[in-house]
């Protein structure tokens, strides 16, 4: 059984035809989704979904929404991770993390909201899922910062072999998809294939991070809405290519990384 640990399955380019996507990847063997939030609006969503789909979900505010966030969201967050703090399909706090690539995004608030919701995860004991876009360095001094000691996963992790080596060390694994199956992903494929087999989780965030076979340019994305929309039923195939770089079979690289999700995020044990 494959698990993907990072899809957005609440977003509206699955409005359309939700059910056949869960459809196709319980056909692909993907027998587990984490689906994230990323604001105060999409707490409900998310939950209600993983019920209805018998998924797990997260609870955090992305970065990228940070800027149009309220401080009275923190307390939503609070509130609902307090109301829903024994449901073993609550598994983490996330997607959370710091964002120093989109232009526009005030550093400030991004870490004001950051450490806020590090110090809710620990104070309900929930591991956290990391967004890592040029700002790991920052990540790692917040999560020392607060002293979190519950792990996670630092998803679509695109740093530096160091940088890998520091989250490992503070108890994370470290999330790959679509863009492994690049060739000229070089840094990313070179720490898939070296880092300890422990570390490694797989994850699609669909419908973003297309695998090389769906990307489309910005203009035909622009054209058709439609094109290049990535799937969790795309996992299996997305992990060939991890599979090729550490010398392992289908069938082991779905039992490992199934078991490293497992261990990042423990909850998922209770969830089949």
């Amino acid at each position: 059984m494959w698990t993907d640990t990072h899809c957005h399955l609440d977003a509206a380019e699955f409005d359309a035809d939700r059910d056949a996507v869960v459809a196709r990847a319980r056909g692909a063997g993907v027998g587990q989704i984490v689906i994230p939030a990323v604001a105060a609006a999409n707490f409900d969503t998310v939950r209600l979904l993983a019920v209805q789909h018998g998924f797990a979900y997260a609870l955090g505010i992305h970065p990228l929404y940070v800027m149009r966030a309220a401080e009275g969201d923190l307390a939503t967050l609070a509130q609902a991770l307090q109301s829903h703090h024994i449901d073993p399909r609550l598994v983490a706090v996330g997607e959370i993390g710091l964002d120093f690539f989109v232009p526009g995004l005030d550093p400030e608030t991004q870490q004001h909201f950051y450490v806020e919701q590090l110090k809710l995860a620990k104070r309900f004991g929930l591991p956290v899922i990391l967004h890592v876009r040029r700002s790991a360095d920052q990540l790692l001094a917040g999560l020392r910062r607060v002293g979190f000691m519950h792990g996670g996963i630092a998803h679509a992790f695109n740093g530096s072999e160091q940088q890998a080596q520091a989250f490992i060390a503070l108890g994370f694994k470290l999330g790959f998809g679509g863009t492994l199956t690049f060739e000229r992903s070089l840094q990313i494929r070179r720490i898939a294939a070296s880092v300890p087999e422990t570390a490694l989780v797989m994850e699609t965030d669909a419908p973003d991070i297309p695998p090389q076979w769906l990307y489309k340019t910005a203009a035909e994305r622009e054209a058709d809405a439609g094109q290049g929309r990535n799937e969790p039923s795309e996992l299996p195939r997305i992990a060939r290519s991890l599979a090729e770089l550490r010398g392992w079979t289908a069938e082991n690289t779905a039992a490992i990384t199934s078991a490293n999700a497992r261990a990042a995020l423990p909850r998922l044990a209770r969830n089949g």
